[in-house]
């Protein structure tokens, strides 16, 4: 027996050096240096000038630790965005920038100085605020390498910092720009405050847990009412936050809810009707109308109420009454909640002399409501927006009695020095509150069972508080410039004559009387960044009705924090008028001495060198607050995007997570609102939130934080970027092993995509190109494909969906060219001599689509397309100092995309007529099948027989037979054509495989391979 000639060596098999594996993990940080080394980020700028420019404009994370999944989530999505931008041949800068000063970092600082237990109030402010500065230095540092790592291209060698001197000064300068405009006023309203970081805090500073409150209701003794009946009687009211029960001037009800008079115990109550029966339930009554009531013919309903609140567990009569319906029975007495006008009541501690010997009006207000309680509300203006108004508009103003760590001032009568508010073991049934109204006789039930949601501290995770505190605003209705001279705002006294006297502020806490005055002609600031969200284009579009919502009920911006760590409010207060002063000249020596030694220069300042000669120091208050920490970041468009690229400038994008609704983005949009009548950017994207893989918020304490920097060091940053333009993160994603090991795969097909490419045009040059009307059909086909991709990807990147972007170029590689193209051209490949017409076709298109696949994914792959690119083309410089590739919309052919759309589906109905001879082991590979095609469409008949559908269906031979028409019209819905399939009887070339009938004998040459090896 001869032995078999081996034509290995004659085969034309792909050659490359790119590795299957990816090693990205070690290969990306060799990439990253080379990037360092030749300054690829300038030579991109050098490239790109003069280009149309597109600035995406990053959002400030804190400088206060490792990155997050949300910060990789983030800064990858932007960098695909910039990089696709710079694709188009955009000039694309990114500017990346930090959040340095605020309680985030301020908090850090303090846990250390507690650590040792020391008292931060006790050190040098200056020297406080360089330890702030240098640990903000130092997680500015560590956040860039992390940020490096993950492949995103910027400018990280002079990126924006808050705290920069230059950036201090602009952020001054802004905020000079509203008080020279008149938008600032100093009022006391209800804020939200942190008593454990002893500052007012911004909503976006804010999130809400469920928590277990203490409820209790109160009786308020009716001392006069124009109403005889209600004299003597107790007003009730219902709170879950016993603490403001010291700080009650008030109570407020609904003028047009029903109230009735019903006795309990020994005393007769007021309530509105529809809550008696949740009133009873909570003092532990079961009123009920059990059998032996009904017949007993009780025709008073005082005597059904005189029933006593139990001491022992219920009789069997009372567990009875289970269905009482306390409105079936007539009322005594009802009254319309607007008969109450003129009723004054007392405070339960009223015997304390002072402050609650003084009488309690009973208030009408809107906002009162039957949905829980009792249909009365305590009245406290320290500690509800409501509250404050409403005291406010009958002359009632605060009292400051709770301290900034939420205890009760000193002096203050009752509790005085006692606390924390704060402290469940303060309010609760046991506590000295509800002891204290106990023994006054006006506590009627406390239970420490209310379930409900309740603002806390996203940072010290400790609740909060409304409180009511000086503060400075920028108002949002207020709709031209205040007066010159506004009225002063009072110093909380320390005792309650003082504390009380707090003289009307002119309207200052009205929202009808503020506005901004930027646009002019009384146009309010919320007027302008109303018009300025609807001018702007969001991504995706529901996300403009969450922002305008907000906008439109938003409260006055609250800028000021009571720390240390920040830029200071910088403004001189007359200590006689109490008016802030208003001087160009003063503030531009206070933004000069800014820029030269930062905002540190405000609290060494010789106060009289910036006034100057015009004013005396001792005229003067300077104001030692801080700013809010989001009016630093709403700043950053003016100390970045404009001072890099011109006044006027505004950013294409900004991108951030949802949250920044409330958070950057409407601070930015108030703060250029405020200074120059719009918004400072074009468009906004939103993403939603990294979770865990089962869709939970990851924590530290449930164990399902999945570590980005774990990812890159484990798998490679490209993963990482893969997965991120593969979600669809205009909603929450999820992250975790499964969903990883998805992307890896996916990531793996590209990449073996890219190596056949590379192969496959192993020694391709110039000379071998073919004109593409030279080119067969398959690869006018498929040429066809890449210039439809190449419109979806364009659509894809203006619309920013990098999901559609990643999944269609996906697709393409997976299922027009690894399972289709390259599947069926392989034997050309392999086998054709290297002149052969569809051999050059084939490598001509191959070639082509190696440029424009390099190209697409270079703003996902960043690496990995370097790594192509490099391997093919060592010497010619980055890939992504290139541009979008070149391909001619004329490749478009709808007449052939149909024809090759029919020969595909029945391709694949051919492959599943093959599949039961391979499973059942009749052949081994597809080359060793006969297949006669019955055609009964004469149409689609031609078709097949218009090319070679046996190289098409990687089969011996197809021999296409017309069918009787009439059959398939019998078989409605059948396929218009049927395949008969069986092993083929010809022999094997032993060089390409092919079973042909020129073969005489098994491992013999076929026609063509012979004239290849021995040509």
């Amino acid at each position: 027996m001869t032995e078999a000639t081996d034509y290995r060596a004659t085969v034309f098999l792909p050659k490359t050096d790119f590795p299957m594996k990816a090693g990205l993990a070690q290969k990306e940080p060799a990439i990253l240096a080379k990037w360092a080394d030749e300054d690829l980020y300038g030579t991109l700028r050098e490239t790109r000038a003069g280009k149309p420019r597109f600035i995406l404009h990053d959002g400030p994370p804190y400088a206060n630790g490792d990155i997050h999944m949300g910060h990789a989530m983030n800064k990858v999505l932007k960098d695909i965005i910039v990089r696709s931008q710079s694709l188009l041949g955009k000039d694309a800068p990114y500017v990346p920038g930090w959040d340095c000063h605020g309680l985030p970092i301020e908090w850090k600082v303090e846990e250390a100085y507690r650590a040792k237990k020391l008292n931060k109030d006790e050190v040098d402010p200056v020297q406080f605020r360089a330890e702030c500065r240098a640990y903000a230095e130092k997680w500015v540092a560590v956040q860039r390498e992390q940020f490096k790592r993950l492949g995103i291209q910027g400018d990280w060698d002079d990126p924006y910092l808050t705290m920069n001197y230059e950036s201090e000064a602009v952020i001054v300068g802004e905020l000079l720009k509203f008080a020279e405009s008149g938008q600032l006023y100093r009022g006391a309203k209800p804020v939200m405050w942190s008593p454990v970081e002893k500052t007012a805090l911004a909503d976006a500073e804010v999130e809400y847990e469920d928590i277990v409150s203490t409820q209790i209701d109160v009786a308020f003794e009716i001392v006069e009412s124009k109403i005889p009946e209600l004299v003597g009687a107790y007003a009730v009211i219902w709170t879950t936050t016993p603490w403001t029960i010291p700080v009650n001037q008030a109570l407020a009800y609904g003028p047009d809810i029903t109230y009735t008079l019903v006795s309990y115990s020994d005393k007769k109550l007021l309530i509105a009707d529809e809550l008696l029966t949740d009133f009873y339930r909570r003092v532990g009554i079961y009123p009920s109308v059990a059998e032996e009531i009904e017949t007993a013919e009780l025709d008073e309903w005082e005597r059904l109420h005189e029933i006593e609140k139990p001491r022992v567990p219920p009789s069997k009569e009372l567990l009875e009454l289970a269905s009482f319906d306390a409105s079936s029975i007539p009322l005594p007495k009802r009254f319309k909640g607007s008969d109450l006008a003129g009723t004054i009541a007392r405070h339960p501690m009223h015997a304390l002399g002072g402050f609650f010997a003084k009488p309690r009006p009973l208030l009408a207000g809107d906002f009162v409501t039957t949905d829980a309680g009792t249909g009365l509300v305590h009245m406290a203006p320290d500690h509800g927006e409501d509250d404050f108004l409403l005291c406010k508009a009958n002359g009632i103003d605060p009292v400051f009695a709770v301290e900034g760590d939420g205890k009760y001032r000193a002096d203050w009568a009752w509790l005085g020095g006692q606390g924390s508010v704060i402290n469940a073991k303060f309010t609760a049934p046991d506590g000295p509150i509800c002891t204290d109204l106990r023994d006054a006789g006006g506590l009627l039930a406390a239970s420490a069972d209310f379930k409900h949601s309740y603002p806390h501290s996203w940072r010290s995770k400790a609740k909060v508080i409304f409180r009511c505190t000086p503060q400075w605003f920028i108002p949002m209705d207020r709709p031209s410039p205040p007066p010159a001279s506004p009225v002063p705002l009072p110093v909380p006294g320390r005792n309650e004559d003082a504390a009380t006297a707090i003289p009307p502020r002119n309207g200052e806490g009205d929202h009808a009387q503020h506005g901004g005055g930027a646009g002019g002609n009384g146009a309010t600031l919320r007027g302008i960044a109303l018009d300025a969200i609807a001018n702007t284009r969001w991504v995706p579009e529901k996300a403009e009705n969450r922002i305008t919502a907000m906008v439109a009920g938003r409260p006055d911006w609250v800028i000021s924090r009571q720390r240390a760590w920040g830029v200071p409010i910088a403004l001189y207060v007359n200590r006689k008028t109490g008016d802030y002063l208003r001087d160009p000249a003063v503030n531009a020596r206070i933004i000069e001495a800014f820029r030269a030694g930062g905002a540190d220069a405000w609290f060494t300042a010789d106060h009289q060198s910036f006034l100057g000669a015009d004013y005396a120091a001792a005229d003067y208050e300077p104001v030692n607050d801080i700013l809010d920490v989001w009016f630093d970041s709403g700043c950053t468009h003016a100390f970045t995007v404009e001072a890099r690229y011109g006044v006027g400038t505004r950013a294409d994008l900004y991108l951030e997570g949802s949250d920044q609704h409330r958070g950057w983005f409407q601070s930015s949009l108030l703060e250029s609102c405020g200074t120059r009548g719009r918004a400072p950017y074009d468009a906004v994207l939103t993403h939603g939130f990294a979770l865990d893989g089962q869709g939970r918020k990851m924590s530290k304490s449930v164990g399902n934080v999945v570590d980005p920097l774990k990812i890159m060091n484990e798998s490679g940053a490209d993963i990482l970027r893969l997965w991120v333009a593969s979600t669809d993160y205009f909603e929450d994603v999820r992250i975790g092993k499964e969903v990883l090991a998805g992307t890896s795969d996916t990531y793996r097909k590209l990449r073996n995509t890219f190596r056949y490419l590379l192969g496959a045009l192993e020694g391709f040059s110039d000379a071998e190109k073919l004109p593409v009307a030279e080119m067969p059909g398959l690869e006018r086909y498929v040429l066809h494909l890449l210039a439809s991709l190449d419109v979806e990807l364009k659509d894809a990147t203006a619309a920013f969906e990098f999901n559609r972007y990643a999944r269609a170029l996906t697709d393409f590689a997976n299922n027009d060219l690894s399972a289709f193209f390259f599947d069926i051209r392989k034997d050309s490949l392999y086998c054709d001599a290297p002149s052969d017409v569809k051999r050059r076709a084939y490598r001509t298109v191959l070639d082509t689509l190696f440029h424009a696949l390099v190209r697409y994914a270079t703003p996902i792959l960043c690496f990995t397309a370097e790594e192509v690119w490099g391997t093919r083309f060592p010497d010619t410089g980055s890939v992504h100092l290139l541009t979008w590739p070149e391909v001619d919309a004329g490749w478009k052919n709808d007449d052939l995309r149909m024809r090759w759309e029919l020969l595909r589906r029945y391709r694949t109905k051919l492959t599943g007529e093959i599949e039961p001879l391979r499973r059942e082991k009749v052949i081994g590979s597809s080359l060793e099948v006969e297949v006669a095609a019955i055609s009964y469409d004469p149409a689609e008949a031609e078709v097949l027989r218009s090319v070679d559908f046996a190289e098409i269906g990687i089969v011996a031979r197809v021999h296409v037979i017309d069918g009787d028409p009439a059959v398939a019209k019998e078989a409605e819905g059948s396929d218009p054509i049927a395949f008969e399939v069986s092993k083929t009887e010809k022999e094997k070339c032993g060089r390409c495989w092919r079973h042909l009938p020129e073969v005489e004998t098994d491992g013999a040459l076929c026609d063509r391979c012979e004239t290849v090896v021995n040509g």
